[in-house]
């Protein structure tokens, strides 16, 4: 049942291989967050074309990742043209020793494996065999609509509260930030809870809640609220807004 894996294992090696190169050539690891949501898509594509079938359920779910993953990596790369390479990547390389090695591994291969693992979901129901659209799957969309609400209208929101000069220095406060200190983080979190609940009609396909277990985990607890929260760690604007504002479920204290 999950003959597909291998081949999606190789189809990442090489396509994160390709990306640490370029990072190489730019000296830029940054370029890997720009390139995460277009991982998707592949991984995506490859599901579908490899099963040989398509029904609603396939195509809708297809529809959803691309269209996430083609605003992610558009939305990262216009926010990052122009600057330096993100504090995250440009302190590791300060910091770490053999950099190139610990880059590939560390950063291009830990990330594809991630990718592999929170995709699952996508690459079983897009190489399952067809089932019935019914209502849980109505369910998965509007929850991963809800997501995808809380990701692009956080992003939107951080986009323009930065490019007023009048907020340089300053917290944002406003919005879905008024509810939720990361509601970008949220957003992204919860569209994946909603991809797994799509693929839980499929065979064997509740168990890839190993996919939004992980992604939540990540961005609560490793790569994503953690750091942010370091770095505004002692801002008096910001220490009131946390003491305040829940730091990831929205109204969730």
């Amino acid at each position: 049942m999950f003959d597909y894996m291998l081949p999606a294992m190789l189809i990442v090696f090489v396509y994160m291989s390709a990306v640490f190169i370029l990072a190489l050539i730019l000296k830029n690891n940054s370029i890997v967050d720009i390139f995460w949501g277009i991982g998707f898509i592949l991984l995506t594509a490859f599901g579908l074309f490899y099963s040989g079938s398509m029904d609603i359920k396939k195509i809708i779910v297809s529809f959803l990742i691309l269209v996430w993953g083609l605003r992610l990596s558009i939305h990262i790369f216009i926010r990052n043209k122009g600057r330096d390479e993100d504090f995250r990547y440009a302190n590791w390389r300060r910091t770490w020793k053999n950099f190139v090695f610990r880059s590939f591994l560390q950063i291009f291969m830990l990330q594809g494996f991630f990718m592999l693992v929170i995709a699952w979901p996508v690459l079983h129901i897009n190489h399952g065999d067809s089932v019935d659209f019914g209502m849980i799957d109505i369910a998965g969309i509007l929850i991963f609509l809800t997501g995808f609400t809380f990701e692009v209208v956080g992003d939107y929101q951080m986009t323009v509260f930065k490019k007023d000069p009048a907020n340089s220095g300053k917290i944002i406060t406003i919005g879905l930030w008024k509810y939720t200190r990361h509601p970008n983080y949220f957003g992204e979190a919860l569209l994946w809870w909603g991809i797994w609940l799509m693929a839980v009609p499929v065979i064997d396909g509740i168990y890839t809640i190993i996919s939004p277990l992980v992604i939540t985990w990540l961005l609560r607890y490793i790569s994503g609220v953690p750091m942010l929260e370091k770095k505004y760690e002692g801002h008096p604007d910001w220490e009131r807004y946390k003491s305040k504002t829940p730091v990831f479920v929205p109204f969730l204290k």
